[in-house]
């Protein structure tokens, strides 16, 4: 799947990169927020809580807002978020996931559709492209942590189930059940992670073409730049050259 493991780097380079820090702070105080008050305010008791803190640190959230995320769902004021999943087509047939956490189903539904529609995509039922990919835990390490083979030993030692290791990283990928268990034995072995999150993993992708990767990047940018929308995942494949001309 070597389009998703490109994907995951771009969308990994854009979250340092990203000029809007405030609005990537606040996207991942939400997460944090919504995993304290649905569990343990203790990340150590709390895996989902644990992991969300864990990808705050990875893009250099500050200790004092992670705190007050945290605090915040234990108070009476904090507000309630539904978890949605939307799924859709992009430019040039790329199947699309976007996960979003809202307090207002009605406005995101209608934001995200129009979205959609204005960036050559469209929204389709839950289901209609979601049989397309698989929800699996991914963890990732820098290049320098070993070479692939080091990598991949401590990866089934850890119990994972598959590796893509490129000059840009490592990418371990195991069971979504497993995914703080995998975590936490990987640090055991090869350190500190820089990131450890859910993602949808495609089983087939659509390759693009320069204007079609253009294309595809522009809905993308357009949804991720909505306070409601978490993640966006999709199945594009892209060859070396058209990547480097992005």
């Amino acid at each position: 799947m070597a389009g998703h493991s490109k994907w995951a780097n771009i969308q990994h380079r854009k979250g340092r990169q990203d000029a809007a820090r405030s609005k990537l702070f606040s996207k991942l105080a939400k997460e944090i927020t919504v995993a304290a008050k649905m569990g343990d305010p203790d990340p150590d008791k709390n895996p989902r809580l644990r992991l969300a803190v864990k990808e705050a640190k990875s893009q250099s959230v500050p200790k004092d807002v992670i705190d007050r995320a945290i605090k915040k769902s234990q108070g009476g004021d904090a507000e309630n978020y539904d978890e949605i999943r939307y799924e859709g087509y992009g430019p040039g047939g790329v199947a699309v996931i976007v996960e979003a956490m809202t307090d207002n189903r009605n406005r995101t539904a209608s934001t995200v559709r129009s979205t959609f529609s204005k960036n050559g995509g469209n929204l389709g039922e839950t289901g209609s492209v979601g049989f397309m990919f698989d929800r699996k835990g991914a963890v990732f390490y820098p290049a320098e942590t070993g070479d692939a083979d080091t990598v991949m030993m401590a990866a089934i030692e850890a119990g994972a189930e598959d590796v893509e290791s490129s000059e840009d990283g490592h990418v371990i990928y195991c069971a979504d059940t497993d995914l703080n268990d995998v975590s936490n034995a990987l640090e055991g072995e090869l350190g500190e992670s820089n990131s450890a999150k859910l993602i949808w993993r495609p089983t087939t992708t659509t390759e693009l073409d320069l204007d079609g990767m253009q294309k595809l990047m522009k809905l993308i940018d357009a949804l991720e730049d909505d306070d409601d929308i978490q993640n966006v995942t999709a199945n594009f494949e892209a060859s070396d050259e058209v990547m480097a001309q992005l």
